[in-house]
């Protein structure tokens, strides 16, 4: 009798774990494709991040719910964690690791992912903030800005670790998201205004202030807009603003401009100003992706940069794509330099 009590005990306690577990998703991006730039040979490439992606969350009651997001990136040619500059390997989880919870006061999350103005600049950029060289978002779209200048090398510049993010309800089209990073030792050290012997900054604790990231967004029918201003750990600030619009069911337009100051941690030419058009038009299973935009660093030449991309969907889950861009001037070698690739993405 008592062995039928534990084992009817212990069904009961298997099907709550599975209760809870019907709200977690498994998810990821595969994306591949083959690159030539002109100063490289032919390699196999990417265009979007790849991913491999757990969230959930459960209800609470009363309207409050408890989230999570976990989020792997890897290299699709190697099948290798992703690698940041030099080829150091990210942290296991680069893309997010957040917990939080929701309800009718929006939502606050814990953890690591993209700051409030670099998740919400992506949907002003043609390329819809992806890595590829043909988009803008890792460089015209910030002006050159970092969001992470003390994390440890190779890391992602557009987030923030050990952070706290909100979101507002969204009312009347109106939205708040901020982001506010802590005072953590997170590598370093920043030369800035010091000396490789005496650096500015030798880790998070010198920023004198915490870094913080806000913007405000209004989306009204086929228009939308968003302004944003954020501060680094070593308080280098970005100001930036941007809007899109549909002006038919398949014709997107965008624009933005931004504008960072370096003034804390450089002894000269601290501003710089960039500006992106954007362009997406739809054509039943095919998409044309374009832009044009101009990075201008005090003291330095122009940077200006035109991209040209197209993709085809096989299915709702997967598309072809080309893309093909110029990039000349600025204090890259060579001068100019044309990048070509083809390849395939895959959701799941």
């Amino acid at each position: 009798m008592k062995k039928s009590l534990l084992a009817v005990a212990l069904l009961g306690a298997f099907a709550g774990v599975a209760h809870a577990q019907t709200a977690v998703q498994i998810y990821g991006t595969v994306d591949a494709g083959v690159t030539k730039r002109t100063d490289q040979t032919l390699a196999i490439g990417k265009r979007a991040n790849n991913t491999l992606g757990f969230k959930g969350t459960e209800d609470l009651g009363n309207g409050l719910k408890a989230l999570f997001q976990l989020e792997i990136r890897y290299e699709p040619d190697t099948g290798t964690i992703e690698q940041g500059a030099g080829g150091i390997q990210r942290p296991l989880f680069q893309g997010q690791s957040r917990v939080g919870l929701q309800g009718d006061f929006g939502m606050i999350r814990l953890g690591r992912g993209l700051t409030a103005f670099q998740e919400t600049s992506t949907a002003f950029e043609p390329w819809h903030g992806l890595p590829t060289p043909a988009g803008f978002q890792t460089d015209l779209q910030v002006a050159g800005y970092t969001s992470d200048p003390l994390g440890y090398p190779g890391n992602s510049t557009n987030r923030f670790s050990n952070a706290i993010f909100y979101n507002s309800p969204e009312v009347a089209g109106f939205q708040l998201n901020t982001t506010i990073g802590m005072k953590e030792a997170l590598g370093g050290p920043y030369i800035g205004k010091g000396t490789a012997a005496a650096p500015q900054y030798v880790t998070g604790k010198e920023a004198s202030t915490l870094p913080y990231s806000v913007t405000a967004t209004y989306k009204n029918g086929p228009g939308a807009l968003y302004i944003a201003n954020e501060r680094n750990a070593v308080e280098s600030r970005l100001w930036s603003i941007g809007a899109s619009v549909m002006t038919t069911p398949d014709l997107k337009l965008m624009a933005s401009y931004q504008r960072q100051n370096q003034e804390n941690t450089v002894l000269r030419n601290p501003i710089t100003k960039a500006w992106i058009l954007g362009a997406n038009y739809t054509m039943g299973p095919g998409k044309i992706l374009a832009g044009y935009g101009q990075k201008s660093p005090d003291g330095v030449a122009k940077t200006k940069q035109a991209s040209l991309g197209y993709e085809y969907s096989l299915s709702k889950r997967t598309y072809v794509y080309a893309d093909l861009s110029n990039k000349k001037g600025g204090v890259q070698v060579p001068p100019s330099i044309n990048t070509y690739s083809l390849g395939v993405n895959h959701a799941f």
